[in-house]
């Protein structure tokens, strides 16, 4: 069979696949929402020059970026599109805040519909961009093909890509060459060479990752001010252990354990990353001894050597100004790991386990420079804390060393304004 025929035939088969899909997503909790607007049932988008998808939350932020900064020479209309609902709330914030503004640009969003061919070929022709902006890996298949049967140009901006994923897409070369887009730009050498390997295209530069130019330090926060110091006692020894993930949860409790053992007065917060697990952290302190008060419950100040078992949400920005060091969890067990740079921003340094995939982006020089410090397990991040909070406490000194960083590190929103204006 002729490669022509075979992507026929895998087209094909891909939009049967949709077909099937369809009616069950729409039992789906993530999924149901807006789904007539995945599926295009009752509206199409609306017309626009230039079309960012942003997957989720993350991306979106991104996108919000770079449409607070771009300047157009002439009125350019951005549809701006994400697959999930908290994505779509910071669009659709976006969008409201940009109206009016002297800079020519205006939007609106909503969902990024189903990749089914016939969706995405439907969605294209109502939309009719000049310009359609992939954000970091959205290669969608069908909105690909769609794209590239139309005329409609593509660029990838703020690019990664893993070697697993390179693996997954090299299944089909010859589609995926069939529908390369006109530029790639990459956030490393690597990520860039992962995208020439799948697309073959010449056309592949790097950049700086665009969530370095969002990301900065925090004014300082007289101790007053913060909303937490009704519970915590001026100087407090306090450790963070943020983020933790179910599958790491064992290791942390021994973290948990080691923490109060060497150091009998600290007070720990313990910060799951989903609430659900609370019930779950009652028991296994329960059953290792550990004396633990749930954070809703704190009536007056902590009693020192007391893990707080954090059940409100939105704090954990106020407890970093008042830590002396930081576990970031989902880095003790194969999960990608937890944004570490939060820590950083309030002047405090962050230990993370060996798993960080979906935060490699922020490059090993962060640990060269020991700005943070990655050990290989528990008993290491164990260490890596103790040795952190016995040092002098000076968390104007680690801010102003992570300002130095991040000036190397910006300039990512501006590589991407200039690409869509010489693409569009």
């Amino acid at each position: 069979m002729s490669v022509s025929l075979k992507l026929k035939a895998a087209s094909f088969l891909y939009g049967l696949g949709w077909k099937a899909a369809i009616p069950f997503l729409k039992k789906n909790d993530r999924l149901k929402e807006g789904f007539d607007r995945r599926t295009l049932k009752h509206s199409l988008p609306p017309r626009a020059d230039v079309w960012i998808q942003a997957a989720s939350a993350g991306e979106a932020k991104i996108a919000s970026r770079i449409m607070e900064n771009i300047s157009m020479s002439s009125p350019t209309k951005f549809l701006l599109t994400t697959n999930t609902a908290q994505g779509l709330s910071e669009l659709e914030r976006t969008a409201y805040r940009l109206n009016p503004n002297p800079r020519n640009v205006s939007a609106s969003a909503t969902y990024f519909p189903f990749d089914s061919p016939e969706i995405a070929r439907k969605a294209l022709e109502a939309v009719c961009p000049k310009l359609v902006v992939l954000i970091e890996t959205e290669i969608w298949p069908g909105f690909l093909s769609a794209c590239k049967e139309l005329g409609v140009k593509v660029i990838i901006i703020n690019g990664r890509m893993t070697t697993k994923s390179l693996a997954g897409y090299m299944a089909l070369p010859e589609f995926f060459r069939s529908v390369a887009p006109e530029e790639i730009l990459a956030i490393s050498e690597d990520d860039a060479t992962r995208f020439k390997t799948l697309f073959e295209i010449e056309k592949v530069s790097t950049m700086p990752n665009v969530k370095f130019d969002s990301t900065g330090t925090a004014a300082a926060v007289p101790y007053t001010a913060n909303p937490l110091s009704s519970i915590f006692r001026p100087k407090t020894p306090f450790i963070i252990l943020g983020s933790v993930r179910k599958e790491e949860e064992s290791q942390v409790l021994k973290l948990a354990e080691g923490l109060k053992k060497e150091r009998p007065k600290t007070v720990i917060g313990l910060f799951p990353r989903h609430m659900h697990r609370i019930d779950a952290w009652k028991k296994m302190l329960e059953d290792a001894g550990l004396p633990w008060v749930l954070r809703s419950e704190i009536e007056n100040t902590v009693p020192f050597g007391h893990v707080v078992l954090w059940d409100v949400f939105g704090e954990m920005q106020s407890a970093f100004s008042l830590a002396r060091a930081a576990f970031i969890g989902g880095s003790l067990a194969p999960v990608g790991g937890q944004n570490f740079l939060e820590p950083l921003t309030h002047g405090v340094t962050p230990v993370i386990g060996p798993y960080w995939s979906n935060f490699t982006w922020v490059g090993e020089e962060i640990f060269e420079k020991k700005l943070a410090r990655q050990e290989q397990d528990w008993e290491g991040v164990l260490q890596g804390l103790l040795d952190i909070s016995k040092r002098a406490f000076k968390p104007e000194k680690v801010k102003k060393d992570f300002e130095k960083y991040l000036e190397d590190m910006r300039g990512g929103t501006e590589a991407v304004c200039e690409a869509i204006k010489r693409n569009i």
